[in-house]
């Protein structure tokens, strides 16, 4: 089968015009390409001159101090409450660790013989790890629920307003 000249001379315009459109989508994609590449190194600028000191500074001033507040909360209740209990229940089960083992070496008897003491002997209760524990616990959940109080209290300068932010004007 073959193709008339009319017809042959149609098709080779046609794949013409089909070469010439392609060349300029290549043309119209690099430019695509530059202004894209363009508008995000202005977007970076943006960025880097605009929202990261805004960010930076929000962060000083409304971050930072609550922080530093929960940290020295924090090490004040683990400083000036918890440090002590657990130094005077570890000293006083240290004692009595010292006073069972006298007792099973017999050195007690024979002091309490000498002083004429009787040892009561002592009330079953809480041991001395569970009390620790429960000190721990205590402390670790009063952190946290400051934490939490001090995250989730209203202050009116915290929110985002909700009205749009306008656009930048070049």
């Amino acid at each position: 089968m073959s193709i008339t000249r009319k017809r042959k001379k149609e098709l080779r315009r046609l794949q013409a015009d089909a070469n010439q459109l392609w060349e300029n989508q290549q043309i119209l994609v690099g430019h695509a390409a530059d202004v894209a590449r363009e508008a995000g190194r202005q977007l970076g600028n943006f960025g880097r001159e605009q929202v990261a000191p805004a960010v930076q500074d929000t962060y000083q001033r409304r971050v930072v101090p609550v922080v530093d507040q929960g940290v020295r909360l924090g090490k004040h209740v683990v400083d000036d409450k918890v440090v002590p209990i657990v130094g005077g229940v570890v000293g006083t089960a240290l004692t009595a660790w010292d006073v069972a083992n006298a007792k099973r070496s017999g050195v007690v008897h024979k002091i309490e013989k000498k002083l004429g003491k009787v040892v009561e002997p002592e009330k079953k209760g809480p041991s001395a790890g569970s009390v620790i524990a429960l000190i721990l616990g205590v402390a670790a959940a009063a952190g946290v629920l400051y934490a939490a109080w001090q995250a989730l209290r209203a202050d009116d300068e915290l929110w985002v307003a909700d009205d749009p932010l306008a656009a930048p004007e070049a």
